[in-house]
């Protein structure tokens, strides 16, 4: 099942921010998320915010949700402007799930020509939405990329039949590439998914995913260490006995491979999980995460973050509607992040980026844990003595150790 809502104060049924939110907004880029929560079959690794037909009970329906994200549009827009926040065009927008793709393309295209009116575009905005290989067809891909959409993420996992059983997806390998010339074709750009470390995943079976994810020629794959969370259905397989238990030394090992054959293939890294063909090609909407920018998040369950407040939704279809309907805000609770709060945020977050911590960003601790790390081969000596705290290939594969020295307490 879904994993549980963080805890928080209350949220105002207006949606009104504090007015320190609307300090420096100008200075910083603004985004939206869109969360669409369906899914054809729930895979046996997910804890995310996403239900089945079967799952979803009465009072809550594919069919209305596109209406009911655009209430969430109008409301955001008229809560920021309460709260005096100026109205700026988004830089990203994002669809994210669930599988958004099970959604009819009219419906997608809809909600980003309601919030593109509301809003607005920057020249060259960036639209994704992320998309199974077997939810698009060719005609749905023209429809959304004539709408404005300019990129897909194909959620591929594995080229390997038996890693995908055990992952529980449902397309077939032999769907992604056609899938890819689909996208190619309506002038979408292509992100890819990959998933390592999962039961029963032989280094070749690794090897081979990303040998076939990189002849499909993308401009940006994603690659994550499975994680077992409790409650999944895969977290009970391995619990049985059913599947082996994962090994780090293993996503270790294939961290490391595919950073290898990605490179080879032209992709760079530029976050710990992320490689892009180009500055052109990173995801500048996750970008946006990492670097604390504002984005409201449509959708049950769905985060936002304006001004250093974040507040997330309810977390089902049925309670989410409801509280639209009633002209309230369907935020469950918020919290106002403190000083020290955005500190540790930064560090956390941008210490996994390429480009590096400006080290004069660090408080006297962290500065001081710099020489160590440097000593351990974590970080860059040369980029430190230029100010940066920047990975090594083996400090990517310690990011959170690294972390826990630059913040010792």
């Amino acid at each position: 099942m879904p994993s549980a809502l963080p805890l928080g104060l209350p949220a105002p049924a207006d949606g009104v921010l504090p007015e320190h939110t609307a300090n420096g907004a100008n200075a910083r880029n603004f985004g939206l998320y869109v969360h669409i929560p369906f899914c054809a079959v729930r895979c046996g690794y997910c804890d995310f915010n996403t239900y089945t037909a079967t799952e979803l009970g009465g009072g809550a329906s594919q069919d209305e949700y596109a209406g009911t994200a655009r209430q969430e549009l109008t409301f955001a827009a008229g809560a920021l402007s309460a709260s005096g926040v100026p109205r700026r065009p988004m830089s990203t927008v994002f669809f994210g799930g669930g599988t958004p793709t099970l959604l009819p393309a009219r419906d997608l295209a809809g909600i980003l020509a309601s919030a593109v009116e509301l809003w607005g575009l920057v020249p060259g905005a960036e639209v994704t939405t992320e998309a199974n290989p077997d939810s698009v067809t060719e005609e749905s891909l023209q429809v959304l990329a004539a709408a404005g959409f300019t990129r897909v993420s194909f959620g591929m996992q594995s080229a390997v039949p038996h890693v995908l059983q055990v992952l529980d997806r449902t397309h077939s390998p032999e769907r992604v590439p056609q899938a890819v010339e689909w996208a190619r074709r309506a002038g979408l750009k292509v992100s890819i998914d990959l998933i390592y470390g999962t039961p029963g995943e032989s280094m070749t079976d690794w090897r081979t995913s990303l040998e076939t994810a990189l002849s499909y020629g993308p401009d940006h794959v994603s690659a994550y260490a499975l994680i077992i969370e409790e409650g999944t259905k895969l977290a009970g397989r391995i619990r049985r006995g059913e599947v082996p238990a994962i090994d780090d030394d293993d996503h270790a090992d294939k961290y490391a491979v595919a950073d290898e054959k990605l490179g080879a293939g032209g992709l760079h890294w530029y976050e710990v999980s992320n490689w892009a063909l180009s500055v052109d090609d990173q995801c500048r909407h996750n970008l946006a995460y990492w670097k604390g920018d504002d984005w409201w998040g449509i959708g049950p369950g769905a985060h936002s973050h304006v001004g250093g407040v974040r507040w997330w939704n309810a977390k089902h279809p049925r309670a989410y509607a409801a509280a639209l309907d009633a002209g309230s805000s369907p935020a469950a609770g918020r919290e106002v992040l403190s000083a020290r709060d955005r500190y540790v945020e930064d560090v956390m977050l941008r210490v996994r980026l390429r480009e590096g911590l400006p080290t004069a960003t660090l408080e006297p601790e962290g500065r001081r844990a710099v020489a160590g790390l440097i000593a351990d081969r974590l970080v860059e000596p040369v980029d430190a003595f230029r100010g940066l705290v920047r990975l090594t290939d083996g400090g990517r594969l310690l990011a959170d150790a690294v972390v826990r020295r630059l913040l010792p307490d």
